[in-house]
C-alpha cells in the first residue's frame, strides 16, 4: 500500500528522485497548492547566511560519520505549475552542531529541474542550545523575490521558530533519513 506522503507527492506530480518505498508514513506536508494555498512562510535568515556558495547537490564532507539524510521535493507556484530553474541555496550546522563561518561546510546551492524538482544529500544537522535542528534555505523563483525559511524535522518542537507548516515529512530507510517538503512560491 503507497503511504499518504507518497500519494500526495505523486497527487502533485513529483517524481520520487529516490528508491520505491524510501519514504513512508502519515507526516503533512506542505498545505497542498492551489488557489487559495498559503506560501511556504517566511523565517528568520539566522546569523550564519554566507552568500556566494559553492553548486552542489550533495553536502556530504568528505570522512563525515554522521547519519546522512536526502532532502528532496518540489517548488511550485500556488497553482501547483512547476517553477523550474528555482534557486535554492541551503545551509546547517555540522554533526556537532557548529556552522563554518570561515569556508561552505554544510553550505551550498542548486537549481530545480524543468518539473521544479529538487534533491540534497547531506547530513542530518545536530542539535545546538536553545534550536530545534533545522536546515536553513534560500528559495527564489526567476526573477521572484527571495523566501528565506528554514525546515524542521517531525517531533523536534522545541524553541520558539519551529513551526508546523515547516517540518518535512521524513522517516529512516537503509540507515540513513528520507526526508520530502513542497515549496510554495510566488512565481
Amino acid at each position: 500500500m503507497k503511504s499518504t506522503i507518497r500519494r500526495r507527492l505523486l497527487a502533485a506530480g513529483a517524481a520520487l528522485p529516490f528508491a520505491r518505498g524510501a519514504l513512508a508514513g502519515d507526516l503533512p506536508l506542505t498545505p497542498a497548492c492551489g488557489a487559495q494555498a498559503p506560501r511556504t512562510p517566511s523565517q528568520t535568515e539566522g546569523p550564519y547566511y554566507t552568500p556566494d556558495t559553492p553548486l552542489r547537490s550533495s553536502l556530504v564532507e568528505p570522512g563525515s560519520k554522521a547519519e546522512r539524510l536526502v532532502l528532496a521535493g518540489r517548488v511550485v507556484s500556488p497553482q501547483c505549475r512547476p517553477v523550474p530553474k528555482a534557486l535554492l541555496d541551503f545551509w546547517h550546522c555540522d554533526e556537532h552542531g557548529e556552522y563554518d563561518n570561515a569556508g561552505y561546510r554544510y553550505r551550498g546551492h542548486q537549481f530545480a529541474d524543468a518539473d521544479g524538482r529538487f534533491r540534497l544529500e547531506t547530513i542530518f544537522p545536530a542539535l545546538y542550545p536553545g534550536r530545534a535542528r533545522h536546515i536553513h534555505v534560500k528559495v527564489q523563483a526567476p526573477g521572484r523575490r527571495v523566501l528565506t525559511t528554514q525546515l524542521y524535522f517531525p517531533g523536534d518542537a522545541r524553541d520558539g521558530l519551529w513551526r508546523s507548516e515547516l517540518v518535512v515529512a521524513m522517516e529512516r530507510r537503509d540507515g540513513a533519513r528520507v526526508a520530502a517538503f513542497q515549496f510554495i512560491v510566488d512565481a
